[in-house]
């Protein structure tokens, strides 16, 4: 190859294709399935006012994001979505639940349901810590 491609900001449609080529690849090497999983909280007019973003990957899921509208925060909404995702991982098998999170966010919080920390970064930002999590479902 003589000439030098350049690499530029993709767009969210190229976001996609280049995670369903890495997906593709990886069941490859290691045949399994991956499969996305959404969670909603919706208020009586429709609007989300929370939700669980994660995936299925091989023998665990990965939560991507949970997030409860500050409103609704301390009644139980978080939980609720914790427990709704470990039913759905034990249902299709899985081994175990990872996901991350920041020290402003709620570390205690996935400690109170428990996770085990496996991981941290510190200084990730600037000031505070980046923790990684797990839980087996065993």
């Amino acid at each position: 190859m003589t000439d030098i491609m350049p690499i530029v900001q993709g767009t969210p449609e190229e976001g996609e294709y280049i995670r369903n080529q890495l997906i593709k690849f990886n069941a490859q090497h290691a045949p399994g399935r991956y499969e996305p999983i959404n969670l909603a909280i919706k208020a009586e007019d429709g609007r989300v006012v929370g939700g669980l973003l994660a995936a299925l990957c091989w023998n665990w899921v990965e939560v991507h994001i949970l997030w409860v509208d500050e409103s609704l925060r301390g009644q139980n909404y978080g939980s609720r979505l914790l427990q709704q995702i470990e039913q759905i991982a034990r249902e299709k098998a899985c081994t175990l639940i990872k996901l991350d999170t920041f020290s402003f966010q709620a570390p205690d919080f996935y400690r109170k349901h428990g996770y085990s920390e496996f991981g941290v970064l510190e200084d990730a930002p600037q000031g505070f810590q980046h923790y990684y999590f797990k839980k087996d479902l065993r």
